[in-house]
């Protein structure tokens, strides 16, 4: 990923669901203020949570596949996105098969439901398509220190 909008996975469970979250910092430079004090701009929002379960597809593959985001159903923008939130970012599959994935998801602030997106479809590809896997090993390594990882075959896959 050329640009990150996760900074901690916090649960991961292969093939059903993720969780993450990412601190936004007024340093960043996608703020945008249209009037109303700088907000995150929507399309970010789904970006995070789309993140998100790329790591859940990476997660659930051994690191060997990746999701490129193809459509999405439906998504609904909530609420605005301030520096200094935290946002929380939880996606779960809805089917997982070889060439596809579709995922559903929400992202929150606190107890405020910002966004959320139903039957986002990715397509599955070589993750060495699109980056170093040493790269995404060390970066997911990072990411997942700590985190609550269930499901034995991601346990061997990533051992």
């Amino acid at each position: 990923m050329r640009f990150h909008l996760i900074d901690r996975i916090d649960a991961l469970d292969p093939h059903r669901s993720v969780t993450a979250r990412k601190l936004t910092s007024r340093q960043e430079e996608f703020w945008r203020d249209e009037g109303r004090g700088p907000e995150m701009p929507a399309p970010l929002v789904l970006e995070a949570l789309c993140q998100a379960g790329t790591w859940l597809i990476m997660g659930s593959t051994g690191l060997r596949r990746r999701a490129a985001l193809l459509s999405a159903d439906s998504v609904s923008f909530q609420g605005a996105v301030r520096p200094g939130d935290v946002l929380v970012m939880s996606g779960r599959v809805e089917s997982f098969g070889e060439d596809t994935a579709v995922l559903s998801g929400t992202v929150t602030v606190g107890d405020r439901t910002v966004l959320s997106a139903d039957a986002i479809m990715c397509a599955l590809i070589p993750t060495e398509d699109l980056e170093d896997p040493q790269d995404v090993r060390r970066m997911y390594d990072r990411l997942t220190r700590g985190a609550t990882i269930t499901g034995g075959a991601l346990k061997e896959a990533v051992a």
